[in-house]
């Protein structure tokens, strides 16, 4: 007789806001992963422009509209150290996503630290699609703050998200 055991996995991001990217390897990560937790990390070097429970709610609202087969999403928020947080869920792996070379060597450093901290937990690194290989939530802030259009970096809600907080921010 054949076990299944639950392959979990964690993705950890700041996600303000949750871009097309970040839908895409959650898309994609459903497909490798039984259950995943999207993670909301607080980062003290980072000043968000949402809440915790705004990017929760932009985020649930997000991958209701994506396909993800039969894999269980959730949606979570934590502090700390990313791994305290991952065996605390009883996690197999951690999902990253990698857009560039920089990308890359940030990442690695971390999930050679990770791996130190707990060896039994596994990196896992997915590239985004093409489109969204640029794609970051600081470059989409930045282009919308300053008037350029995110039409199709972001789904049409978190759009709408932005503009009511930027509109609520200049008074």
């Amino acid at each position: 007789m054949l076990f299944h055991t639950l392959r979990r996995a964690i993705y950890p991001g700041s996600f303000d806001p949750v871009t097309n990217g970040h839908l895409d390897i959650i898309q994609r990560g459903c497909k490798l992963f039984d259950e995943m937790i999207v993670a909301i990390s607080t980062n003290l070097e980072k000043t968000p422009l949402f809440s915790i429970e705004e990017r929760r709610e932009m985020i649930t609202e997000a991958i209701a509209q994506i396909n993800i087969g039969s894999c269980r999403l959730l949606v979570d928020n934590f502090q700390g150290l990313l791994m305290h947080y991952a065996v605390a869920r009883d996690a197999h792996a951690i999902l990253r996503g990698i857009r560039a070379i920089s990308d890359y060597e940030y990442e690695l450093q971390m999930a050679l630290m990770n791996r130190r901290q707990e060896p039994r937990i596994e990196t896992v690194f997915m590239m985004p699609a093409e489109a969204y290989s640029y794609v970051s939530s600081r470059l989409v802030k930045e282009v919308y703050q300053l008037g350029g259009t995110i039409d199709g970096l972001v789904p049409a809600s978190i759009e709408v998200r932005m503009k009511q907080k930027l509109r609520r921010e200049k008074g």
